[in-house]
């Protein structure tokens, strides 16, 4: 078995930098570790922390192709980020302008969901996790 030991990042492309940067910092509070201008590569690359265990990676590209989000096609499907209140998120998005799909439950597990999109149309899911 290869011994991997977890998930060390996550790396997402934006089309526009600072929305993103807005959306990922002040929407969903993700902590500043740097920020580094790629001048070779005409790029940003922004390192995200999520509390102290995984770090998403955002990055700039001149004119990037848009993901394919509808239909759903082969490939990563979505990011999920663990919750203690699913109410208290939709709320908090909602403050922020962000719209919810409405909460829906896990019929293996129980747990309440729900999904948006981040400015790019990335599908971000939100897992109660209590």
């Amino acid at each position: 078995m290869l011994p991997l030991l977890r998930v060390h990042h996550i790396a997402i492309i934006c089309a526009d930098y600072a929305r993103s940067k807005q959306f990922y910092t002040q929407v969903l509070g993700l902590r500043i570790i740097r920020e580094v201008h790629r001048a070779e590569r005409e790029s940003w690359k922004l390192d995200l922390a999520l509390g102290e265990q995984y770090s998403i990676e955002l990055f700039s590209f001149p004119a990037p192709p848009a993901r394919l989000s509808q239909p759903e096609a082969t490939g990563l499907r979505h990011l999920a980020f663990a919750v203690s209140d699913i109410e208290a998120t939709v709320r908090h998005l909602a403050s922020h302008g962000v719209a919810a799909e409405p909460v829906r439950v896990d019929e293996f597990t129980g747990r309440r969901f729900t999904f948006i999109q981040d400015p790019d149309g990335l599908p971000l899911e939100f897992y109660e996790t209590h």
